[in-house]
């Protein structure tokens, strides 16, 4: 059965989890315990800035174990980390995780983010050793639910931060912002993050200081941009596509008529002005001249607030998309139960074939190549008639669910040991895949 228990930014201020989060280097030893102490058989965990969480398979008393571990490592006792813990099984644990995955659990729904982490997370498992074929199913089907949720639901389309917001913009009036000049008035978090993102975009940024150009050194070598005195704005002006200003100064820094003087050298390229200072940096009158285009912070959360929206229409697709998913991978998850016997009726049929191959060989001495492949071929249609009754029923069986006992009638009637196929090879793990509908792989 998949579990999950941990914490998140919904449940547990940052402190919580802080406390609780995990490094790479912790992480081998961490799963290993996870395993050893809490009765795990499989392990991972997800740990971000926004959330806690581990993933395993086992039986639902491994729960309060992992429950006490995490809580361990945050120097708490299990009874006063409840109220900021969250923990699923079965079906709840597994929709948990795709939702994650997708980022329809984020704090920004349709961040990009999450899914790399997710990624990463079930990779430093991997590489520890406590992937078993349960998670591994787990991370590949969550995998593949976000990728359908971003494609086909678009929940990443619209941006919602002011930053973002500004780079969409921009783009909408420049198109491909690649060598595009930005001019950035002041060396704040606003501005910083504005300016990454139009950098990242391909333009080339020009850091504007105010009383001293100290702090616009350290952001321009940030971005590897350039860094200017706040006297050569007016000059700046003549050149820039792009201004964003943000100084936090008491009056307005960018006056019309400064603006205006600029226009004139311009023979009419357009120029997009940001402003995302309180008190504002830019004089309100500056929309109102021929080739400008004026947004300040209230414009800028308006369409993020829009676009917001947009994605909480867009993720009611994705959500039917994970619940699509979800019962996809608890209906293959069911197989599980059964792939023991299935595995080791197969070997045990393999051993008999061949047995019987061996003897009739020695007694059918002589035989050209062509009649061996022919004695080969009818052992073979023999075995797989013999093995296709109990392989339906016991597929049949996990697909209604509760095929335990089923299984271990049919392995006592056919003689088979179950623990010898315990650990499916890879050539059956992959059988039993390619019996899982289209739409959970």
């Amino acid at each position: 059965m998949i579990l999950v228990v941990g914490i998140s930014y919904k449940t547990a201020p940052v402190a919580l989890r802080e406390a609780a989060a995990f490094t790479a280097e912790s992480l081998p030893a961490a799963l290993a315990r996870l395993r050893a102490e809490c009765g795990l058989r499989e392990a991972a965990v997800l740990s971000t800035c926004n959330r806690v969480e581990i993933y395993g398979e086992g039986d639902p008393w491994a729960l309060d174990a992992a429950c006490r571990l995490l809580a361990e490592r945050m120097g708490q006792t299990p009874a006063a980390l409840q109220a900021h813990l969250f923990s699923h099984s079965g079906e709840a644990a597994v929709r948990h995780a795709f939702l994650v995955a997708a980022s329809l659990e984020s704090m920004v729904l349709g961040e990009a983010q999450i899914l790399g982490q997710f990624k990463d997370a079930f990779r430093l498992a991997e590489d520890a050793g406590s992937l078993g074929p349960a998670l591994r199913g787990l991370r590949d089907r969550a995998i593949q639910a976000a990728r359908r949720a971003r494609s086909e639901a678009g929940i990443g389309e619209h941006a919602v931060s002011v930053s973002h917001v500004a780079v969409e913009l921009a783009k909408k009036i420049f198109g491909d912002l690649s060598g595009r000049s930005v001019v950035l008035v002041g060396a704040g978090k606003m501005c910083a993050l504005a300016g990454q993102r139009l950098v990242q975009a391909g333009a080339r940024a020009t850091v504007v200081g105010g009383r001293t150009l100290a702090r616009a050194e350290e952001l321009a070598t940030e971005l590897g941009a350039e860094a200017a005195p706040l006297e050569s704005l007016p000059s700046l002006l003549r050149t820039a596509d792009v201004v964003v200003s943000g100084t936090g100064a008491p009056g307005v820094v960018l006056r019309r008529q400064d603006v205006e003087a600029a226009l004139s050298a311009r023979c009419g390229r357009p120029l997009f002005l940001i402003d995302i200072a309180v008190p504002r940096d830019i004089d309100a009158d500056v929309a109102k001249l021929p080739g400008t285009f004026l947004y300040d912070i209230d414009g800028l959360q308006a369409v993020a607030a829009a676009n917001r929206r947009e994605r909480e229409r867009e993720a009611q697709k994705a959500f039917a998309l994970v619940e699509e998913a979800v019962a996809a991978f608890v209906a293959w998850e069911r197989t599980l139960q059964v792939q023991p016997v299935l595995v080791a009726l197969r070997r045990r049929a393999e051993e008999v074939k061949q047995s019987e191959l061996h003897k009739a060989r020695r007694r059918l001495a002589g035989l050209t190549a062509e009649q061996e492949a022919a004695v080969e071929a009818v052992a073979a249609a023999i075995v797989n008639k013999l093995l296709h009754p109990p392989t339906a029923f016991l597929r049949e069986a996990a697909a209604r669910g509760g095929a335990a006992d089923e299984a271990l009638l049919a392995a006592r009637l056919l003689g088979v040991d179950p623990a010898a196929g315990s650990a499916p090879s890879a050539s059956a793990t992959t059988a039993a895949v390619a019996a899982v509908p289209a739409t959970a792989r």
